[in-house]
């Protein structure tokens, strides 16, 4: 799972006890023995889960959960001890204890506990990442057979959570189709968390795929869980992948492999289940010819391939696509426009839209901003869309 408990108990034989229980379990482990050493591992963020003893030789622990009521990255507090009462679980937990457990602790009840807290923790890593929505991810995908064809491989692909790997033109809605996967598969409930291969310097993309340790360079002051430790269950989108540095490209290799990696820095192995999307607008073959990619990692991506045809090559769809960004468009833009002229409509399909479905989209936006009739006409339209007059022949 990835997930890191801290155990604070000033009780060398309990804290043992425990942090071998839960390594048998795979869970990472840190220990403190007092609320100074707990505070200083819950400020660097190295605990995902925290088990607090309420009396340490340097205050109670109950202290440190009122203190830390209010901040909002704060892990979730299960709270141990061998004194407590009722009265003390009711104000435990309304300083937002997570879950009150008495010594001696059973370890199947320790067990349950976290794993309700491993809920809480892996929502507020999604939240954390998952990027504002972008208008994008809501296009329409389209109604012709081509498309049709390609949804219906992309959903045998969702069932079985298989590596895909997704080619097109740039605009042709590859992030659309990666989304659209996610919707249809197992995974729906999980987390699509994506990454632009692209656009993360060379230096950071190991870090941001599978995070660091405190201390792991110059800068690493806390430790980070990364990206692929976010996406455990759900589903993991490269973007761009073309763009991976070949040294990066060998670690990615392996740990699908592997199915597990390690972080910066780091030394215990994460175990992680997560289907891999990728994609690119690049020549993958040509590149691994040249040695720009690794034919392995190539094969290993590519065990579903889906195509997205350009625009120009499914025109069929237009009309399709101009409804929904209209309906899209109408309340943001705080407009009614309803239809588009059949003049309009031929003059779009004519067009080859090198641009594929995003200029599509940023053409109607502009031809809305300028419309104020209930439907986009001809002269609504970008100039270097409508073709040039023929002259007539003496």
């Amino acid at each position: 799972m990835g997930l890191s408990v801290l155990v604070v108990d000033d009780e060398k034989n309990a804290r043992q006890n425990i942090a071998a229980f839960l390594k048998k379990k795979d869970y990472e482990v840190l220990e403190a023995e007092t609320i100074k050493a707990a505070k200083k591992a819950m400020g660097e963020g190295s605990a995902d889960v925290v088990l607090l003893d309420v009396e340490l030789p340097d205050g109670l622990g109950t202290s440190l959960l009122e203190e830390s009521a209010t901040n909002p990255a704060r892990p979730p507090i299960i709270m141990i001890t061998a004194h407590g009462d009722i009265d003390m679980a009711v104000e435990a937990m309304k300083n937002g204890a997570h879950d009150f457990l008495q010594k001696p602790i059973k370890f199947e009840r320790l067990e349950q506990s976290i794993q309700r807290a491993s809920e809480t923790v892996a929502m507020r890593r999604e939240l954390n990442h998952l990027r504002q929505a972008q208008q994008q991810r809501d296009f329409i995908l389209g109604e012709s057979e081509a498309m049709k064809s390609l949804l219906a491989q992309a959903e045998r692909a969702a069932q079985t959570s298989v590596s895909v790997l997704i080619t097109g033109e740039t605009g042709t809605g590859k992030e659309v189709l990666a989304r659209a996967i996610h919707r249809m598969g197992t995974r729906k409930e999980k987390p699509f968390i994506d990454i632009n291969c692209a656009a993360v310097p060379s230096m950071t993309i190991e870090s941001e795929l599978f995070g660091h340790e405190a201390g792991a360079f110059t800068s690493a002051d806390k430790r980070k869980p990364g990206l692929m430790e976010i996406a455990n269950d759900g589903i993991l989108f490269l973007d761009e992948i073309s763009s991976m540095p070949p040294d990066m490209q060998s670690k990615l290799l392996r740990a699908l492999e592997e199915r597990s990696f390690r972080r910066m820095g780091g030394t215990n192995l994460i175990k992680v289940d997560v289907q891999i999307l990728a994609a690119s607008n690049r020549d993958l073959p040509a590149l691994i010819k040249s040695g720009g990619f690794r034919d392995d990692l190539y094969y290993r991506l590519r065990v579903v391939s889906l195509d997205m045809p350009p625009l120009r090559d499914r025109k069929a769809d237009i009309p399709e696509l101009v409804g929904f960004f209209i309906q899209q468009n109408n309340p943001r833009m705080g407009l009614n426009i309803r239809d588009v002229t059949p003049k309009a409509m031929d003059i779009l399909k004519a067009h080859d839209w090198p641009g594929n479905i995003r200029e599509l989209r940023n053409v109607i936006e502009r031809a809305m901003l300028f419309c104020d009739e209930a439907a986009i006409d001809a002269a609504h339209l970008p100039a270097e869309l409508i073709p040039p007059k023929k002259s007539k022949g003496k």
